[in-house]
């Protein structure tokens, strides 16, 4: 079935009234990391308490399916071996003098219920993210383990909770959930369907991406990672290629693709090949290798005529922000170009 793109949809009232349930979770993610981060409140001090009468431990493990998010905050930071393992057993080498951590924004995964009452019975440090009435919270008791309870089934925002009390015990950067909060805000005000699309910059991308496929890049280990994350949603929503990689595997496609015949009639019937779309997730990274993988990126498309977007996350003042805040651009963007595209 052939598709085309309308860009009117993207401003149409009745359009947008037909996807306000989807726009409207998008636009209160930041209302959902400030009712996680206020809920925790009190649990994440006592388990802060209770780690600051103890000694650092020797290791941090992260469980569960959602650890690779951790990983990819902690990885540069935490000043302790840290390992993401995503797995429902434990690896083991852990024991007692160790710290498990785990995000489990459902609470109903049974391998990860398993790892918990593994790292439980093992005597390590347990610190679980969950809702606390769900089956991973259920085997997070003993003397060591803390319940941080979470209720609204957002990783991100269960994600802020663990990062909050793993920035209080000096295990990782700084958090600052209101500041992630009021990222999340910014792009809701940014990207809202309210806002016409010459101002619109998630509705103006969705519009770039319309006839193209993404190849989507981000520099730092967290932009690559909402590149991923960004890819998905563009894959999902469009049922096309779209490629998350660093530089070694997105720069091959860039090359592969044929320079644009400047005599191509522009008004012809047969439908234009798709060519690919660059789409850079930009978080301020200005390492030195950040910018040599950019520059070679920008020159590889400028020699074959690609188009270049970039996203922006000004004003997100630390690295969960920054993520988060190209995360939310990304995810508008995406549904904006499923608002667009119509089947024939």
């Amino acid at each position: 079935m052939a598709s085309w793109f309308d860009e009117s949809r993207l401003d149409d009232e009745r359009v947008l009234d037909g996807v306000d349930a989807v726009l409207r979770r998008l636009a209160e993610s930041g209302a959902r990391v400030r009712r996680e981060a206020n809920d925790a409140a009190e649990a994440t001090a006592q388990a802060v308490a209770a780690a600051r009468e103890g000694e650092r431990p020797r290791a941090v493990l992260a469980g569960g399916p959602d650890s690779r998010l951790l990983r990819a905050v902690l990885e540069p930071w935490c000043p302790v071996p840290f390992v993401a393992w995503p797995g429902p057993a434990l690896p083991g080498w852990v024991g007692s003098m160790d710290l498990v951590v785990v995000l489990a924004p459902v609470g109903d995964d049974s391998g990860t219920a398993f790892a918990v009452a593994e790292a439980v019975r093992r005597g390590c440090q347990v610190v679980v993210a969950a809702p606390p009435r769900s089956l991973v919270a259920e085997h997070a008791t003993g003397r060591w383990a803390t319940v941080l309870p979470t209720s609204t089934g957002d990783q991100l925002a269960t994600a802020v909770v663990m990062l909050d009390y793993l920035d209080r015990v000096d295990l990782g950067p700084r958090t600052d959930p209101e500041g992630v909060a009021a990222a999340l805000d910014s792009v809701a005000t940014d990207c809202s369907p309210h806002r016409d699309l010459a101002v619109n910059q998630a509705k103006m991308t969705a519009i770039a991406l319309a006839d193209a496929n993404p190849v989507v890049w981000g520099g730092s280990v967290l932009a690559a990672r909402a590149a991923r994350r960004v890819a998905e949603s563009l894959r999902r929503v469009s049922g096309r290629t779209a490629l998350a990689g660093d530089v070694e595997q997105v720069l091959p496609v860039l090359e592969a693709t044929p320079r644009r015949d400047v005599f191509d009639d522009p008004f012809s019937d047969d439908p234009p090949e798709r060519r690919p779309v660059l789409l850079v997730l930009d978080d301020g990274a200005d390492d030195p290798l950040s910018r040599e993988s950019r520059g070679r990126l920008q020159a590889a498309a400028a020699e074959r005529g690609i188009r270049v977007e970039t996203m922006t996350c000004a004003g997100a003042d630390t690295e969960i922000a920054r993520y988060s805040s190209l995360l939310l651009q990304g995810t508008y963007a995406a549904e904006y170009l499923r608002l667009g595209l119509v089947n024939d």
